[in-house]
């Protein structure tokens, strides 16, 4: 996420635009970006692409960062053709006479380095940047980026849309497909040209339901989108009947250029992951995730290669979700993608275009004017080193920059368009229309020149949303692009077959479709005849007779398959369930033993407080302190205490009842108290004033009316919570896995807040009139003790409201308990405190003549 300073930056400072003539832009870049590809127009696209892994040093504060030393970094080669499907779609566009005619559409595109303050840094770049760099000013050259692409996944999407959406510049993603991105009041300006990710969940179902694959093992990628998968996953399981076998979680962590990092995470995980009584796997997370398992089964096969054993892949059925592509960086050409024969894939929707092809075909590094990634893309998908006469090499290989990338194997390079790069090139399209429909909407209100060329207009970045939200058109391939309602592209799923070869190379062979648009019951379609499975389901010769294997494997399985009543909860192995331990606040637990000798030590001190005031309530300061408010007040403040005990132990029908009213009404007494003698003083010394109208109201009179007016108030209100929908003990079985919450259900959770509401009121109400007559002759006036015990009161509970709602169980418990113990020893100390102190250390002080005295 964006950090603090960021944030206030960009707030803060208005939109400004440093004139050459007025203003001297001038500035020193933090850091270098060292790779970049821009190509000049009258409007340009931001490109944000993530292919290359590199790791950026700590600031060692010895040199400007720009000079300090970077490590290696490392090309996810296949990925490298993203960039050049958004370069290939703004080249057609520029050639086509009927799309934004006079009007040269650029690009800049750089890179996220799989890292969050570079996704952050080069969107602000690609925003303010061209000599310097500073943040919210536009310095040097004009540059009117009109619209982002960018990120391939859902982490890099959300950083640049947290810039974006600020200066509400469109933002089209490639390849992000979890719901943390998808809403639409909080990136209204995200848009995605991939398909709805709750569409790829039916399709997983309906994939498993259709084979009959009961029992099943996840493997996803362990950050919040891996959760909000199983999350997601998880009802319609349980509806279709099948089973999770187990799920791993992939670390978070892992970097698809650190093999290092790779294998130490993985060692654990090599005997679960090759357990035999699982075929189907289902895989969800990015690249990433897919080299994780990658890299098992090559361990494995190294290990068992002197060993006459079937490899550890075999008989097993790979399911990816679309985010995944299969691909090798440098350091992990010998892997083998044979180990995912007959992978089942969910992919992008994609087609082949026309002259794409020969365009990758064309790309050498001598060619490519402007592109600062190719060099090092070229350098390590053909092992070689391109010659630099500033920087001599002693690599013995060096590149001729005439290799051809169709020598290329799949996970290195495909030359076949893949659903990201048709992802990209139909984003830049729909930029390119909405551009069009914006001139075309505003020139028709303007004069034209040139006979029916294009004005090029002024426009801004804002501006597009109107147009890019109702754009409808037909790209070169023929397929409809638009976007739906929550600004995602409203198409379908390929499902692809993987066939692998002996080279490394593979192949992706469409067999099913899933498509929302498609008449009921057609939605899902897969033609088994199709299907390659891996080797050891296609001993019988036929896909069916394959599914038919897995079939009696599963469901071997499946017959055992069954849900733990609420009650239990299964064990780590899954072969049984185990009952749930109850959980309360006990007295007997520390905790609990804690809380109690607090309330019972608070309750001995008030008691002692009250004591001291009967044995010297003819004195000065009790008199002067309205002695029948004061043992009120310190009566309520020793209930108070003494009521924190109904929250421990285990709650029954008679606790729950009256453990929230008993401590409303309570508290309100104590706090009406304090308000009633808050009010007593102000009309006590405005009242002696000649000729003043609240003569008549001094005396006890009104600081009872006070009391009971308010009090009746809280009475009412807890009235009506027992009369229409009262507390009642309960079992929270769902919250705590292993654990059976034994809590009080509050019954109206409106009601409760409506208790704590009113209390809130009276302590505002008492706080103000305090500090207002906290100026008052001191003699007499104990409003600046009341002011300061409100202030305490206040903290407390303002603090207790949102950790009462961020917890559960016995925490949630403990935390309402510490809350009244803290404010009432609050109210105990703080406006009884001094008094105490003057009458028991300094009798001498508590005569009528000092008193007189001080005021004088």
């Amino acid at each position: 996420m964006v950090t603090t300073g960021m944030l206030v930056l960009l707030l803060v400072f208005p939109h400004m635009v440093c004139k050459v003539q007025t203003m001297k832009c001038s500035g020193r870049n933090p850091l270098q970006i060292p790779y970049e590809w821009y190509q000049p127009g009258k409007i340009l696209i931001g490109g944000i692409a993530t292919h290359i892994g590199y790791i950026f040093p700590r600031p060692l504060f010895t040199a400007h960062p720009s000079q300090e030393p970077k490590n290696k970094l490392h090309v996810v080669t296949k990925f490298y053709q993203h960039i050049l499907a958004l370069a290939f779609a703004v080249n057609e566009i520029n050639e086509n006479p009927k799309l934004l005619p006079n009007i040269t559409v650029g690009f800049h595109i750089y890179d996220s380095f799989y890292d969050a303050r570079m996704a952050y840094r080069t969107t602000l770049d690609l925003l303010f940047k061209s000599y310097s760099f500073l943040p919210n000013y536009k310095c040097g050259r004009k540059k009117n980026v009109v619209g982002f692409i960018g990120g391939l996944n859902s982490d890099f999407s959300s950083c640049m849309a947290d810039i974006l959406t600020l200066y509400k510049v469109p933002q089209i993603s490639y390849g992000s497909f979890e719901p943390t991105v998808d809403e639409r009041n909080n990136f209204p300006s995200f848009y995605r040209t991939v398909p709805s990710e709750a569409l790829q969940y039916r399709g997983i179902i309906q994939l498993l339901h259709h084979f009959k694959w009961k029992w099943v093992r996840f493997i996803i990628s362990g950050d919040d989108g891996g959760e909000h998968f199983l999350q997601a996953l998880e009802p319609l399981l349980s509806q279709n009947g099948i089973c999770a076998a187990s799920i791993e979680r992939v670390p978070k962590h892992l970097r698809l250029y650190d093999l290092g990092a790779l294998v130490l995470d993985m060692l654990r995980d090599i005997p679960v992951l090759l357990e035999k009584n699982v075929t189907a796997f289902v895989i969800y997370g990015d690249t990433a995730t897919i080299m994780w398992v990658t890299c098992i089964l090559w361990v494995k096969t190294i290990v068992t290669q002197t060993e006459d054993t079937e490899k550890p892949s075999a008989g097993k059925v790979w399911i990816t979700t679309a985010q995944i592509d299969f691909t090798f960086t440098a350091l992990q050409r010998t892997l083998d993608i044979q180990m995912f024969h007959g992978a089942l894939s969910f992919t992008i929707h994609s087609k082949e275009l026309l002259g794409f092809s020969s365009f990758l075909q064309n790309t050498k590094p001598s060619g490519t004017k402007g592109d600062g990634f190719i060099n090092k893309f070229w350098e390590q998908a053909f092992l070689c080193s391109i010659p630099n006469p500033d920087a001599p090499t002693n690599v013995n290989e060096l590149c001729t920059g005439e290799e051809m990338l169709d020598s290329l194997p799949g996970p290195v390079f495909e030359m076949s368009m893949t659903g990201h790069s048709y992802s990209i090139y139909n984003a830049a399209y729909a930029v390119a229309h909405a551009l069009h429909a914006m001139y075309s909407f505003r020139s028709n209100r303007e004069k034209m020149k040139d006979g029916d060329r294009l004005v090029p207009l002024n426009i801004k970045a804002w501006q597009l949303h109107t147009f890019l939200q109702k754009i409808s058109f037909n790209n070169s391939a023929g397929d409809q692009v638009m976007f739906d309602d929550h600004g995602e592209l409203a198409s379908g799923f390929d499902i692809t077959n993987l066939f692998t070869f002996p080279n490394n190379s593979y192949i992706r062979v469409e067999v099913g479709r899933l498509d929302p648009q498609a008449p009921s019951g057609e939605e899902f379609t897969i033609d088994e005849d199709k299907i390659e499975w891996c080797k050891n389901l296609t001993q019988v010769g036929s896909g069916l007779h394959a599914t038919m294997t897995i079939l009696d494997l599963s469901q071997t399985y499946m017959d055992n398959c069954v849900s733990c009543p609420e009650d239990l909860y299964p064990n780590k192995g899954q072969d049984h369930c185990i009952p749930k331990v109850s959980v309360f606040l006990s007295f007997a637990e520390p905790l609990g033993i804690i809380l109690t000798f607090l309330a019972l030590f608070f309750s001995l001190i008030t008691a002692l407080v009250l004591g001291i005031f009967l044995r010297y309530m003819d004195t000065p300061i009790v008199k002067a302190s309205n002695w029948s408010l004061t043992f009120i007040l310190l009566i309520s403040l020793l209930l108070c205490f003494l009521c924190s005990l109904l929250f421990i132990g285990q709650p029954n029908k008679v606790t729950c009842i009256l453990r929230q009213t008993a401590f409303g009404i309570i508290f309100s007494m104590a706090v009406s108290c304090v308000l009633a003698k808050t009010v007593m003083v102000v009309v006590a010394f405005t009242a002696f004033k000649p000729g003043n109208c609240f003569r008549k109201w001094v005396g006890k009179r009104l600081g009872h009316t006070i009391l009971i007016l308010t009090s009746i108030v809280e009475v009412g209100i807890c009235a009506v919570w027992l009369a229409t929908s009262p507390p009642f003990p309960d079992l929270d079985k769902h919250s705590v896995s292993g654990e059976i919450i034994v809590q009080c259900n509050e019954g109206s959770v409106t009601m409760f807040y409506c208790v704590l509401g009113y209390i809130g009121l009276l302590a505002t109400v008492s706080f103000l009139v305090a500090f207002l007559a906290r100026k008052l002759p001191e003699s007499f006036n104990e409003a600046k003790f009341i002011t300061f015990s409100m202030l305490v009161f206040c903290s407390v509970w303002l603090s207790f409201v949102p950790t009462y709602l961020s917890l559960r169980g016995k925490n949630m418990v403990a935390t309402e308990i510490f809350s009244i113990l803290l404010s009432s020893a609050g109210l105990l100390g703080c406006i009884f405190s001094p008094k105490c102190y003057i009458i028991v250390l300094r009798p001498h002080l508590n005569k009528r003549e000092q008193l007189i005295k001080k005021k004088n």
